[in-house]
């Protein structure tokens, strides 16, 4: 029986799931985020070890009984000089080189397309598109949280914060997202905010990426600003998936499957706002539900880069369990 390893790496956790070749799931688990450009090149290491082991001792195997793994690993490909460096850590912690590295991205593209042509857009703490035609592949987006990741939950997050201050001084006039801020970062000042984010946060990215639920809670509760910072995020994912479209070579008279990841499309008021803005494009999409998450896609993505994709009923079965 072969096993395949999958792990989709991320700004505020890192998955881990173990199929074998009938599809069915072994085991899964979560840690912490594996994203070293803010938690420091060690942090990639000690993710790994400790969802590598969780995994074996979960399903009952050790690391060399694993056939092929794929590592899907939060800034991966956006510093040349550590791409060498992130390529061997895994080698470390399974004891054998069945494995291959690439951006998380690839973990959200094949798991909600199966590994199919289509374009997977990503709104989790970061956002980025990934798609392939006909063996081209590209990337857009992704270019980090200082002066990217337009659309993601730290960007709605971000952009939350600054209603707020606006809020909090008159520059805008106050709806519901002014007292549901308030209500969730337990203010007793609204100025204590600049303290709370910068000295007792040092501007973690998971935690401002969390306060996105707040801006859609006051959306739903039809505060008009929190709309309209939701509207422009779905614009910019619209304009990575259009690029992504020309930049892979679709035809433009076949309709393009689309799907998504990430924890923003949790909130279907998003989804929903992100297939309205589709639907007023020239080009055709077919905007699918997720077959699989990205963990189970960096699964799928470990047998087939090992030359040993999964049969037609080892992927329908995986598809239905899911575990």
């Amino acid at each position: 029986m072969a096993r395949y390893l999958g792990v989709d790496g991320g700004g505020s956790k890192t998955a881990f799931a173990l199929i074998d070749d009938s599809g069915a799931v072994l085991a899964r688990a979560n840690t912490a985020t594996s994203y070293y450009f803010t938690e420091g090149f060690e942090v990639v290491e000690r993710v790994l070890t400790e969802g590598v082991e969780t995994i074996c001792a979960t399903a009952g195997i050790r690391p060399g009984d694993i056939s092929a793994a794929f590592f899907g690993i939060p800034g991966y490909g956006e510093s040349s000089r550590d791409i060498e460096r992130l390529d061997a850590v895994p080698a470390g912690v399974l004891g054998h080189h069945r494995y291959s590295c690439d951006n998380d991205m690839v973990c959200g593209w094949a798991g909600s397309l199966a590994g199919q042509d289509g374009i997977n857009v990503i709104s989790g703490t970061g956002s980025m598109t990934y798609g392939e035609c006909a063996g081209v592949g590209a990337r857009v987006g992704g270019w980090g949280e200082l002066f990217g990741d337009e659309g993601s939950a730290y960007w709605i997050g971000t952009q939350g914060l600054n209603a707020f201050s606006r809020m909090s001084d008159g520059r805008l006039e106050r709806g519901p997202l002014y007292s549901l801020m308030r209500e969730r970062l337990q203010l007793d000042g609204d100025l204590d905010v600049v303290s709370l984010v910068i000295d007792q946060w040092h501007g973690s990215r998971s935690a401002i990426a969390d306060l996105a639920k707040t801006v859609c809670a006051a959306a739903a509760d039809g505060d008009a600003t929190a709309g309209r910072i939701l509207a422009d995020g779905v614009r910019e994912l619209v304009a990575l998936v259009e690029t992504t479209r020309t930049a892979v070579g679709f035809p433009a008279a076949v309709p393009v499957p689309l799907s998504y990841s990430g924890g923003m499309f949790a909130d279907p008021g998003y989804l929903q706002r992100f297939g309205s803005c589709l639907a007023q494009l020239s080009a055709d999409y077919d905007l699918r539900r997720p077959v699989l998450d990205p963990a189970l896609g960096a699964a799928l993505y470990a047998a087939k880069k090992n030359g040993d994709p999964l049969t037609p009923a080892a992927l329908a079965a995986l598809t239905s369990a899911r575990l």
